[in-house]
């Protein structure tokens, strides 16, 4: 009896014990998440943009909703101790078109520029596809446990031009020509986005001209592009 009156001791404050660890494990896994002070902003990004075309020759006008894409990943880098401010380091595509009255064609390995009405014209489209290289300053209000914040984003844009394609068509001719050598294969410039939590504003303007030495009625075509549209960055 002595013997069976020990066993149960044991077997009771053993019982004891083990409810009260699991107890606790459960208020810490319930009540209490790990807070990682060392995180960063690492984001794939996606965009959506409306295409102007800046510093026209005469009689050029775009004649169409002009679209752009663009998607790719960012590498955050916080520079300071409550991680608000960072540099972003990042890879990407875009596509941008741009529907216009300027009609490019080539006749015996010569392109040729020529300016055509809205009646003589059904389709005028500029193509471009990208491979994009942003550099970011950033601004954000983010802590370490909450993924809704306020930001500013702005820095440089650079771009590869992977394949262009300018496409008319007309009442009695169409035209097709890829990859023109006269298109800038580098352009970059500014951009900003600004926003909360998924949605932000965007905005990127290209310093240098789509075309490079490049006239139309002895007028130097500089024609550049304003990007305004929305971002989207998802973690």
């Amino acid at each position: 009896m002595r013997h069976l009156f020990l066993l149960l001791t044991v077997l009771t404050f053993a019982n004891s014990f083990s409810q009260e660890n699991l107890l606790e494990t459960s208020i810490d896994s319930t009540f209490f998440t790990k807070v990682d002070s060392l995180y960063r902003e690492d984001q794939f990004y996606f965009g959506l943009t409306y295409n102007v075309l800046t510093q026209l020759p005469t009689g050029v006008q775009q004649n169409g909703f002009s679209s752009g894409l663009s998607a790719g990943f960012l590498r955050d880098m916080p520079i300071n101790k409550n991680r608000t401010y960072a540099i972003a380091l990042g890879a990407g595509v875009s596509y941008a078109n741009y529907l216009q009255n300027l009609v490019v064609s080539e006749s015996l390995g010569e392109i040729n520029y020529n300016i055509v009405t809205a009646a003589d014209l059904s389709k005028g489209k500029l193509e471009q596809l990208f491979i994009d290289i942003p550099i970011e300053f950033r601004w954000r209000n983010s802590t370490p446990t909450s993924y809704k914040f306020w930001r500013i984003y702005t820095g440089v844009k650079f771009q590869y031009l992977i394949y262009g394609r300018s496409r008319y068509i007309g009442k009695d001719i169409n035209y097709t020509v890829t990859n023109n050598s006269d298109l800038n294969k580098f352009q970059y410039g500014p951009y900003i986005a600004v926003g909360f939590n998924t949605w932000n504003f965007q905005a990127y303007y290209g310093v240098n001209p789509l075309f490079n030495n490049v006239s139309v009625n002895n007028e130097a075509v500089e024609m550049k592009t304003l990007n305004i549209g929305l971002m989207f960055y998802i973690l």
